[in-house]
């Protein structure tokens, strides 16, 4: 492990070998994690006898133990650094992991889960924290975009591999792997990523509290928060669990070609990544802002929503590609608020934003299943409605959101 000062510049072709790279892998097991209950949800449901409200629940509350570590997150980055913070949280991760694999009761998942939602609650931060430190502003949008890509192959591996590796093993093999596989890069950030010392480090406790106070009080934050919260909770309710649920009632695929359908939402939610944070960063590099893309795409993001609640199972491919492609387009939110914000205090800009997501996340994820629970379910699973309801209600939300971002940006950069 190498440490530098602040003020020593980043030297060696290995950079991204040693700082992108393992970040990058943390966020893959995040992601997989976040997501591979879509295709366990049936074998769960089976061990444990859960409802609809019960898998949402057991499923979302990784976003809540997610969520509230966030502001105290956001200090630790910019006190002690992002190798060490994510490399010791990571041990806690897969503690939930073996203990989720072990569960026998609703209670036992529920706890494992918890575990896993804090233990994996630096991997995204973490990595955004080092990219402010190592790389210049221009290259945060597409390494961001790098990053949240290696999210999307977590989602691809949580679907057609997690499907066939249950021909082997059970869903409570699958989470005994996870475990061993994350006390691995658990190790590995540890020993491999650099370290650089921050002007924060030297700051007070009481000094970084009254930063996050003063990002929580500032005109950005509350122009950007309520677009990311609305869209993006929903984005990883849906592609992180309901989507499954929904081709198998609605478009009535099961299986193989369940999965192959989810593959195809995680397949483009990695492509939205890449193509998405790219094109920010040519826009930045050209002093332009890279606002109206969340806008546009934005817009796309909830017309795949719009589809997916009037029942369009004939055409669930076609959506989902959309659902996935566009609903990358909020992560963009990050950089355009930490550009806001000295790099000092990335971390809690950053951890800040991700607080308001993930605990809409918890709520929007247990609440579509508590809307799915109001109609019974019957041999074929449950009604069309239920999902007309719990998917078109959240638009309304997002449509609110969407408006405020636009009417407050244009009003913030509209010239005097």
């Amino acid at each position: 492990m190498v440490e530098l000062p602040a003020s020593q510049p980043a030297r060696g072709p290995n950079l991204w070998l040693r700082v992108v790279l393992p970040f990058s892998v943390g966020y893959f097991l995040s992601y997989l994690y976040r997501t591979v209950n879509a295709v366990l949800a049936p074998q769960l449901t089976a061990a444990v006898g859960l409802s609809a409200a019960d898998l949402g629940l057991l499923t979302s509350v990784y976003f809540l133990s997610f969520g509230l570590v966030q502001l105290p997150l956001g200090i630790l980055l910019d006190r002690f650094g992002a190798r060490r913070v994510e490399s010791g949280l990571l041990l806690a991760a897969a503690a939930g992991a073996w203990l989720f694999a072990a569960g026998a009761s609703r209670e036992e998942l529920i706890l494992g889960r918890v575990l896993i939602g804090f233990g994996v609650s630096a991997c995204l931060m973490a990595s955004f924290k080092a990219f402010s430190q190592w790389f210049p502003i221009g290259r945060w949008p597409a390494l961001n975009g790098v990053v949240m890509a290696s999210g999307g192959l977590g989602a691809l591996v949580s679907t057609v591999p997690v499907e066939a590796a249950l021909r082997f093993t059970s869903w409570r093999g699958v989470f005994a792997g996870l475990a061993v596989a994350t006390v691995a890069v658990a190790g590995v950030l540890y020993l491999v990523v650099p370290e650089r010392k921050t002007a924060s480090a030297s700051q007070s406790l009481r000094e970084q509290w009254q930063g996050v106070a003063a990002i929580f009080r500032s005109r950005p934050f509350w122009t950007l928060a309520p677009l990311m919260m609305m869209s993006q909770s929903c984005f990883i309710a849906i592609l992180g669990l309901w989507a499954g649920p929904w081709l198998r009632d609605v478009a009535g695929l099961s299986g193989t070609r369940l999965a192959l359908h989810l593959l195809t939402g995680a397949a483009a939610m990695v492509i939205g990544h890449l193509l998405l944070g790219n094109f920010a960063t040519r826009l930045s590099h050209r002093g332009l802002s890279y606002a109206p893309v969340v806008g546009v795409g934005s817009v796309a993001f909830m017309l795949a929503q719009i589809g997916m609640a009037a029942g369009w199972g004939a055409g669930a491919g076609l959506l989902l590609f959309v659902f996935g492609f566009f609903g990358t387009c909020g992560t963009l939110i990050y950089p355009l608020l930490a550009q806001e914000f000295p790099p000092e205090m990335a971390g809690r800009s950053n951890t800040a934003l991700n607080q308001m997501f993930f605990l809409g996340a918890f709520v929007a994820q247990w609440a579509i299943g508590g809307i799915i629970d109001l109609w019974p379910q019957g041999p074929a699973g449950y009604p069309e409605a239920a999902y007309r309801w719990a998917f078109g209600l959240p638009l309304i939300l997002q449509a609110a959101a969407l408006g405020w971002f636009v009417w407050r940006w244009r009003s913030t950069t509209a010239p005097e």
